[in-house]
């Protein structure tokens, strides 16, 4: 739409003639891309991008669309045609034009300030959205639905803690077949690693090669549960390629990560990406060129456009390496060895614009997959780059007056924080303090939850998008829903749970509760539009584990069982850290029982509580594996 109407000079000319253009960019500003698409979808019953609205000079909305042609086609008004009756509107009917906005308005401010449902959803909800997502799934090639398909990674890991709350098989298969026809298809980046966007086709084949940051931090977390769930190298290998795509290409040298990777070069989509054999064997050689190139799927006739073929592993690699007469083994030593040649020509190519601003929310996502990872895999250096995001955001995101800000971007940290911003944040220090037992993290942690709860306040139970300090005159969202996030909501729900049983603080359990019943209508409505709230209800239906690690914490027998728990998928389970001497708990769990459990400063134990029922404890990771295999946690 770009090339087709805002650089075309006939469309250029009614606009500047008619109309003080605006263009936004959704990512620095989500709540006006929020608040615009609700009107979108109330004025035409749907939403989408690209979103164009037209409004009133208060900044009311009278018109809006999706995709806008330049001329009227396939019953679509285009951009010549509607320009000048919309212009006509607004001089011969301004009145009507401008109380259509006005009454718009009102309704988007109404929804915004309805009261929570009083009751909390029970677990019928859990239920139902499994089933709705039983009946979309894809049995052929894994996900939802047909074409465009996105991965959602938040309904995998919804998916997971069904399975773990339930024993469903079926929903463990559905997460692990996804992540595999993924992980081979051509939405992954099989050389240089990294997800794009989406799958145009319904196989996973042909992406949209547009990389994002949080799609890279979703799927990574999304395969190391599923790692930690069936114990599966592939999904292990699948995170730690993401991990190398984030601290290759995405990461600034002062340890942030920057925004997104665009599709096109040179005005053509995919061009960086995309392979013919014969450029493959002018890398590789004829015989080496031949095999990798069909190990890849790459053909003379091509699988993209111009006769150009996208990467992707169409074969079995046992089945592959006996017709080429080779062991699994050489083979995966000699792909190994042929992606990394393939990768260093491919880089000689002219490669795709990098956004390099740097969002808050996103960075909050990264530091919890790295985390994660650096936990799962015993990978420091994941840690370690968690570690340094998180510094970078403090020292040059938060204003002299102690705002968090939303983006960095050539020196300049600017626009005030939302939801998501806080709540993400917090979730990647709230992984790093699991991770690393820096008590600094969960003192972080529970320092940007006051100001959250403080700043996105709303009548509902719910949190607003934007902060009360943010008078824009425009109304303010609380939303819930999916989208290729969860939602802020849903996050800073769980967040509030974990941080009310970390530190046996019950009014921050109260308020996380507060929100999953904000939406409790919503959804009993739509269950599986709110994956992300539901892995909140999830945590706050409980059974609720605490594990306290005391004693000599840096001891080797600590360590392992540190390591024992974070290598398993455990959910619902918290681990918190009591050093010897140090007289208190770097978190305090709920469960009061957990204080007579402190060992002699020469012995290490680990205490398990679980509903305020606490067990005797344990003084070797052996025991502890036993002790979770018998509670069933």
């Amino acid at each position: 739409m770009a090339g087709e109407c805002f650089e075309d000079d006939e469309v250029a000319a009614l606009l500047n003639e008619h109309f003080i253009s605006i263009k936004v960019d959704r990512e620095e500003r989500p709540d006006l891309d929020q608040l615009y698409m609700s009107a979108c979808q109330a004025l035409t019953g749907q939403g989408g991008w690209p979103l164009s609205v037209f409004l009133t000079p208060e900044k009311k909305p009278f018109f809006a669309g999706t995709y806008i042609p330049k001329h009227s086609r396939f019953g679509i008004s285009g951009m010549m045609e509607l320009l000048p009756r919309l212009a006509q509107l607004w001089r011969q009917k301004r009145k009507q034009a401008l109380a259509a906005g006005e009454q718009l308005m009102q309704a988007l401010a109404e929804q915004g300030r309805e009261a929570g449902e009083a009751a909390q959803p029970g677990s019928a909800v859990l239920h139902e959205a499994y089933r709705r997502l039983h009946d979309s799934f894809d049995e052929r090639y894994g996900g939802f639905g047909g074409a465009p398909k996105f991965p959602v990674p938040h309904r995998l890991t919804f998916l997971l803690r069904y399975w773990k709350r339930t024993g469903e098989v079926k929903a463990l298969q559905m997460v692990t077949a996804t992540l595999r026809s993924m992980a081979r298809g051509g939405i992954c980046d099989q050389i240089g690693y990294g997800f794009h966007r989406y799958s145009t086709d319904e196989a996973w084949l042909a992406p949209h090669f547009e990389k994002m940051l949080y799609d890279q931090a979703l799927l990574a977390i999304a395969y190391l549960e599923a790692n930690q769930t069936t114990g599966e190298q592939e999904f292990a290998t699948a995170a730690r390629a993401i991990f190398e795509y984030l601290l290759r290409d995405l990461r600034t040298p002062e340890g942030a990560f920057c925004t997104a990777e665009d599709a096109d070069t040179a005005g053509e989509e995919g061009l960086f990406y995309l392979w013919t054999p014969a450029e493959i064997a002018a890398v590789l050689g004829k015989e080496q060129g031949a095999i990798v190139a069909d190990y890849f799927g790459v053909t003379t006739d091509g699988n993209f456009e111009s006769g150009r073929s996208i990467l992707h592993r169409p074969h079995d690699d046992e089945q592959f390496a006996a017709e080429k007469g080779i062991s699994p083994a050489a083979l995966r030593k000699l792909i190994e060895a042929a992606g990394k040649k393939l990768l260093l020509a491919r880089n000689s190519r002219e490669r795709p614009f990098r956004d390099d601003k740097i969002l808050t929310a996103w960075n909050g996502l990264a530091v919890a997959a790295l985390a994660r990872g650096g936990a799962v895999l015993g990978v420091p250096l994941y840690t370690e780059a968690a570690e340094a995001a998180v510094s970078f955001i403090r020292d040059k995101m938060i204003a002299a007056d102690g705002r968090l800000q939303r983006r960095y971007r050539g020196g300049e940290a600017a626009l005030p924080a939302y939801l998501d911003d806080y709540a993400f944040l917090i979730r990647g220090l709230l992984e790093l303090y699991r991770t690393s037992f820096n008590s600094a993290h969960l003192e972080g942690a529970l320092s940007l939850n006051e100001s959250m709860l403080e700043l996105f306040q709303s009548d509902s139970g719910a949190l607003q998008f934007t902060g009360i300090d943010q008078d824009s005159g425009l109304p303010v969202l609380a939303d819930a829903a999916d989208g290729a996030l969860p939602s802020g909501n849903a996050v800073a729900a769980l967040n509030l749970l974990q941080l009310g049983r970390l530190t046996g603080r019950e009014e921050l359990s109260e308020r996380g509760e507060a929100i999953i019943r904000a939406f409790s209508g919503e959804l009993q409505r739509s269950p599986e539009a709110y994956a992300g709230m539901l892995a909140a209800h999830d945590f706050a239906l409980g059974p609720v584990a605490e594990l306290t690690i005391a004693g000599e914490t840096d001891s080797a027998e600590a360590g392992a069982m540190a390591d024992l728990v974070r290598r398993q998928f455990h959910p619902n389970l918290l681990l918190l850290l009591h050093p010897a001497g140090s007289g208190k708990k770097e978190g305090k769990a709920a469960a009061p029982p957990v204080e007579q459990a402190v060992p002699p400063r020469e012995k290490v134990t680990a205490s398990l509580c679980r509903e305020r029922r606490c067990l005797p404890p344990v003084s070797t990771a052996a025991a502890l594996a036993a002790l979770l295999k018998e509670e069933k946690l």
